[in-house]
């Protein structure tokens, strides 16, 4: 699936709108496993923006992790700080 891709400004503004979240998703020493996935999912589908926080992996591990997730996804990786992502996909508008 593709990525998500923003713009500067979009981008700007999901930063702002996430300052005040909680992480929604752990992501412990076993990475990013397909459980993991759907409960992400699961959040983006429901909330649309979201926070996850990384449990002990270094930053390329970090960096990779987003890149897996927003691939697998078709999210939009935000921003990435310390060992919190910023998730993005919008809500399908219905019909």
């Amino acid at each position: 699936m593709p990525t998500l891709l923003l713009t500067n400004a979009e981008r700007k503004d999901l930063k702002a709108r996430a300052h005040s979240l909680d992480p929604v998703v752990i992501i412990g020493n076993a990475g990013v496993t397909q459980p993991v996935l759907q409960e992400i999912d699961r959040g983006l589908t429901s909330h649309e923006l979201i926070k996850v926080r990384i449990a002990g992996a270094d930053r390329q591990l970090r960096e990779q992790a987003a890149e897996d997730i927003a691939e697998a996804l078709s999210c939009a990786v935000v921003q990435i700080i310390g060992s919190i992502l910023v998730l993005f996909r919008p809500v399908p508008e219905e019909a």
